[in-house]
């Protein structure tokens, strides 16, 4: 982009760009979701805040940017995007047809309570996290500390998954302060099942194998119990290999299950 935004608003300036759809109705909380970050107060006391398009404003660039304008707005509930330009869309080859519009991002500390929501919502529709349901014991404020410490100190993070612009899944990059380990991380992955089989698992992946690289990170690890034969599918296509067997590692409503070590080089 040739304007330079906001940084709040370059998540939704990334999510636009990725759409094709003719028509997207998003509302007040699934932008800030896009976001992570909320809205500033103007854009839920006026209308023209949305159908700005003239300097000094900058933040329709988000939207506007990637061809879309403002056609509807319903004040602190929702907003309607057309596009302006179908011919340019591709993707859909101009027809009226929703697609599903995927961005990933790294979590910000406005995104904490929706991250202790989603990862109480994984947990309890799977049989193979580490936490059962309604197990974990997470706040807000707790997590909201750990994005900032994360970031602050930069060998470990976590990225969010928005599909239509609600978060529905999350993987965390989990490195090392010492030196003699500070080339390896750990991931940690969890995908809501109404939005499996979409790929989006292995999108988070590929986004944390570019960041690992980038920070210098050659070793990705993670357990994964035996019996989780799609995980372990999904992470032998993205290039992990086994390598041992912890045995007895987790308890799962009284039995022993055993679990898989695996990791990926990316030197």
């Amino acid at each position: 982009m040739t304007i330079l935004l906001e940084k709040k608003y370059i998540p939704l300036a990334n999510y636009f760009s990725s759409a094709t759809n003719p028509s997207i109705r998003l509302s007040f909380n699934e932008i800030e979701k896009i976001m992570g970050q909320q809205l500033p107060n103007a854009a839920y006391l006026n209308k023209s805040w949305w159908k700005k398009t003239k300097a000094p404003a900058k933040h329709f660039h988000a939207w506007i940017d990637a061809g879309y304008l403002v056609s509807d707005v319903e004040p602190n509930r929702y907003v309607v995007f057309e596009r302006i330009d179908l011919s340019n869309g591709g993707g859909n080859g101009g027809a009226d047809v929703d697609e599903d519009i995927l961005l990933i991002r790294t979590a910000e500390h406005g995104d904490a309570s929706s991250l202790v929501t989603l990862q109480k919502t994984v947990e309890a529709e799977s049989d193979f996290m580490l936490y059962g349901k309604d197990e974990r014991i997470q706040s807000t404020q707790r997590v909201r500390k750990q994005i900032i410490e994360w970031k602050k100190n930069g060998n470990s993070t976590i990225f969010i998954a928005i599909l239509n612009g609600e978060h529905v899944g999350y993987l965390m990059v989990i490195g090392n302060a010492a030196q003699r380990a500070a080339h390896r991380a750990a991931i940690v992955l969890g995908i809501q099942e109404n939005a499996r089989g979409k790929g989006i698992a292995s999108s988070l992946l590929q986004r944390a194998e570019e960041w690992s690289i980038a920070k210098g990170v050659t070793r990705l690890e993670l357990t994964v119990v035996v019996e989780n034969t799609p995980a372990i599918s999904l992470y032998e296509k993205a290039g992990y290999e086994r390598e041992g067997v912890r045995k007895k590692s987790l308890i799962i409503e009284g039995q022993p299950h055993d679990e898989f070590y695996m990791a990926k080089f990316l030197d």
